[in-house]
């Protein structure tokens, strides 16, 4: 049974940074892409970020490139983002799921974890 467990999320100003992780388990995930989703309140959840399997291939929301980093811990099962220069508009809770590849917007999984919610105050 695939687990999947967000953390890292909490209240930053506006121009912060935070980190987020997440702990996959259940399964091995070396060679799946992985990636990040958010839900705003009110909103459908939307795609913001994606790796590949290796590492070596990402994708990016135009709303957060440049500003946000995915990457793979050593055990390829963790998942992080690195978020930069945050803005009110990054307020959501974000979850992670893998993905059919590392450019996929669509999560390849109908089971999320609980999320982590990230609000920046302006």
């Amino acid at each position: 049974q695939v687990q999947l467990v967000e953390s890292g999320g909490g209240l930053v100003q506006a121009g912060g940074s935070l980190r987020l992780s997440c702990a996959a388990s259940g399964r091995t995930f070396s060679t799946y892409s992985m990636g990040w989703f958010r839900q705003a309140p009110g909103k459908e959840r939307e795609f913001v970020a994606g790796i590949s399997g290796s590492g070596g291939s990402t994708s990016y929301a135009d709303s957060v490139k440049g500003r946000f980093t995915i990457s793979r811990g050593n055990a390829k099962n963790a998942l992080h983002l690195q978020m930069n220069s945050l803005k009110p508009e990054d307020t959501a809770v974000y979850y992670c799921n893998l993905l059919p590849t590392a450019s996929s917007v669509q999560a390849l999984m109908d089971v999320w974890g609980k999320g982590t919610l990230v609000t920046v105050s302006s």
